[in-house]
């Protein structure tokens, strides 16, 4: 069994038992976390596709560690003839979870 999430404008394919990194939740390590934006969920044969969501699903999973921040992404301008250079970094910070289950 799976599904795909919404969270963080992001989609996610899920099992029971993953891990992943998902953008900045509110939530302390330890703490239940519930993503109520189930696009999808496939049982064996039985597929289930929400439009855009499906209504009384739901994915509950467990904040595994506390927040960490991804690989620092440079973004660098240039003009040629005026003598414009700037360089900008920015690092997202990330919200590590294990999923538990997943409620049709």
């Amino acid at each position: 069994m799976y599904a795909v999430v919404e969270t963080g404008s992001k989609q996610y394919r899920v099992a029971a038992g993953d891990t992943l990194e998902v953008e900045l939740l509110e939530a302390p390590k330890g703490q239940e976390v519930t993503f109520d934006k189930v696009l999808l969920v496939a049982d064996g044969d039985k597929i289930k596709v929400g439009q855009p969501t499906l209504a009384g699903a739901k994915v509950t999973a467990d904040v595994v560690d506390d927040h960490k921040r991804c690989k620092k992404v440079i973004a660098f301008k240039m003009r040629r003839t005026e003598g414009y250079h700037r360089t900008i970094g920015h690092r997202q910070t990330l919200t590590v979870v294990k999923i538990k289950n997943i409620q049709a």
